[in-house]
């Protein structure tokens, strides 16, 4: 019997609750309830049990949750509790950032690989990287038997780095560029659009 599906609004809190459960943690605290969950994040407590209860019971009733066992039931959710390689496509300024960036490994990933077609750039060292040639990026990438990217390209040059990242079997793509990419539907896209979000806000301002 195939499992009800889970809609992505409610995959896309866990993070959330994840990296909440994680601060606890680092706090030193043992036991948390769907209340202190809300409170620190801005979500009603029914939503948060409701949410959870997608997955199986992890608390009980005047007790609530045991931090360390429901981070790792998140993790296992997630698919968070390996590492997965990462390929970088871009070392512009953003590019550059995210190559970088200490916060990727203990969360579940790990950059393997990071591309750029400027020939300036080929060849250079960006923290403990080489900057390959994305004129290998196919190759490189099946060999490395990546399955997650990051494109960090200018919008014009999202959609054909795209296309050759699903020719190397990425299933998984984040798209930090401007625009919405074409894929099969067996290939999930996350987007981080800045802008998008500071609209977002300014909506709510006076």
């Amino acid at each position: 019997m195939q499992k009800p599906k889970v809609p992505d609004i409610v995959v896309g809190r866990l993070p959330l609750y994840l990296r909440a459960l994680s601060q606890m943690k680092s706090e030193g605290k043992r036991v948390t309830s769907s209340q202190e969950l809300g409170e620190r994040l801005g979500i009603s407590s029914a939503q948060i049990r409701k949410d959870l209860s997608q997955f199986g019971g992890f608390g009980k009733q005047g007790t609530g949750y045991n931090i360390a066992y429901l981070a790792d039931q998140l993790k296992t959710i997630l698919k968070v509790d390996r590492v997965w390689d990462v390929a970088l496509i871009g070392v512009g300024d953003l590019g550059r950032a995210v190559a970088n960036y200490g916060g990727f490994l203990h969360r579940g990933f790990r950059i393997v690989a990071v591309f750029d077609n400027d020939p300036a750039k080929i060849g250079s060292r960006i923290g403990s990287f080489i900057v390959e040639d994305a004129t290998n990026l196919v190759t490189s990438i099946r060999s490395k038997a990546i399955k997650v990217a990051m494109i960090a390209v200018s919008q014009v040059d999202a959609q054909a780095v795209t296309d050759r990242l699903v020719e190397a079997g990425v299933l998984g793509i984040l798209c930090y560029a401007p625009i919405s990419i074409a894929v099969p539907s067996h290939v999930k896209v996350q987007y981080i659009d800045p802008v998008v979000h500071l609209q977002r806000m300014t909506y709510h301002l006076p």
